[in-house]
């Protein structure tokens, strides 16, 4: 409840509103379309292509930009190339020079790049062609990622049949993401168990999250960015390059059980984690047979069934290190248009 009062203080709330939060009534406030018990859901109308992320609003986002009371900020964003890590079913990017000053000059096919067209300083350019995934690196998973169904339906219903196309998704890809503006909080569940990093297919469950809050002495509030650590972002260095140390701990994450918690019964507003995937990989059989059979059951849950964003890659070490676990969390994604992730992204915590 300390954080809690907070943040009612921070967005300005009345003493009489403060007074008359108890436990059980402060998960539903400010919310519009959360319900304790139930989450979010299909519930923002048939065309909605933004889900959870339709619950902040202007009051929202100045409460959580006044928890920045120190002018620092934690960039979340890992650097990527060529050799980085990835989830094996994402193809790895490329980053070709397209123009080069020494290309320029050589190939002189741009007749005002000459000096006899007046660039007499040899004014010239570096640019570069990207082929590269929508999934790499610091990310958003969109709500048109995930697909379930002979159908192949996402979020809100929307069918391959009707919206897929070759040129991307047509609902529910990245443009519809909106500025994410909004208190954030880490749950360092590496630096609770005192561990570098969680061992592979180690599942985070409600009593983990729960042990390091309250060590944290911070809690999850309706509307919060959820940031869970597992300790993988320390082992990526300048690019990711070392799989084999990545691989491990990058398979760590929360199950079934702990997702629907924080989406359930503590509103989170979208959930986050230094991971490629934040679940647990592989998923436990009850998860997956709880989706109806899924490698990617919380996935299918979050994005599909509850409309609530996914963050993958975050870097959390500094956080971490400075023991920051509340602040702003800010991120805007790229708007490329039928992409169904934002990618290579340096979201950022402003404390």
């Amino acid at each position: 409840m300390k954080a809690m009062g907070r943040l009612l203080a921070a967005s300005g709330m009345g003493l009489a509103l403060a007074a008359a939060v108890l436990p059980a009534a402060a998960q539903d406030a400010g919310m519009k379309q959360w319900t304790r018990g139930k989450g979010w859901g299909w519930v923002w109308g048939p065309q909605d292509e933004v889900g959870a992320l339709n619950e902040m609003t202007d009051a929202s986002r100045a409460a959580a930009l006044r928890l920045a009371t120190q002018g620092k900020s934690y960039d979340l964003g890992l650097p990527y190339d060529r050799n980085s890590y990835r989830w094996p079913g994402h193809n790895p990017g490329e980053i070709i020079s397209f123009r080069t000053p020494e290309g320029v000059a050589r190939q002189r096919d741009l007749p005002f790049t000459t000096a006899e067209n007046g660039n007499g300083s040899h004014t010239r350019w570096h640019s570069s062609a990207m082929f590269i995934s929508d999934n790499v690196a610091t990310q958003i998973d969109g709500l048109g990622h995930i697909t379930v169904g002979e159908d192949n339906h996402w979020y809100n219903g929307f069918k391959e049949g009707d919206w897929g196309g070759n040129f991307g998704i047509r609902k529910a890809d990245v443009t519809t993401i909106p500025p994410i503006i909004a208190r954030g909080v880490l749950i360092d569940v590496a630096g609770q168990k005192n561990m570098e990093a969680l061992p592979a297919g180690y599942e985070i469950t409600v009593a983990d999250l729960e042990a390091a809050l309250r060590a944290q002495n911070v809690d999850v509030t309706p509307g919060t960015v959820v940031l869970i650590r597992t300790g993988t972002a320390r082992y990526w260095g300048e690019s990711g390059a070392d799989h084999a140390k990545i691989s491990g701990p990058d398979s760590a994450g929360i199950g079934l059980a702990a997702a629907k918690w924080l989406v359930e019964q503590k509103g989170a507003l979208m959930l986050a984690s230094d991971t490629s995937g934040l679940e647990v990989g592989p998923p436990r059989p009850q998860d997956s047979a709880a989706v109806g059979g899924s490698f990617n059951p919380v996935h299918v849950y979050l994005l599909v069934q509850q409309g609530v964003h996914i963050g993958e890659f975050h870097n959390l070490e500094r956080l971490a290190a400075d023991r920051v676990y509340e602040f702003a969390y800010v991120a805007t994604t790229n708007a490329i248009r039928g992409t169904v992730a934002g990618t290579a992204l340096r979201p950022l915590a402003l404390r």
